[in-house]
């Protein structure tokens, strides 16, 4: 998985954050969008993220996820 990448949450993920259900259990799986970020250094130095990869589905909605709750949908040149 590389930034760019369009991906699927394939696991069942509960968010309480998604903007149409604010401060409300929202399950996540299947939705799909792009990865924006991997997290591995914070102000310069190295972190071991236990959420590491930053998607944005839409725009108002980003999430941080583990590599084993997404697939790969199509991948970026």
């Amino acid at each position: 998985m590389k930034i760019g990448d369009r991906v699927r949450v394939i696991t069942s993920v509960i968010v309480y954050h998604f903007p149409k259900s604010k401060n409300e259990p929202f399950d996540i799986q299947g939705m799909e969008g792009e990865i924006k970020d991997i997290v591995t250094e914070w102000k310069g130095r190295p972190v071991s993220a236990n959420l590491p990869i930053k998607v944005k589905f839409d725009k108002k909605f980003v999430s941080h996820l583990r590599e084993d709750e997404l697939e790969v949908i199509l991948r970026s040149e």
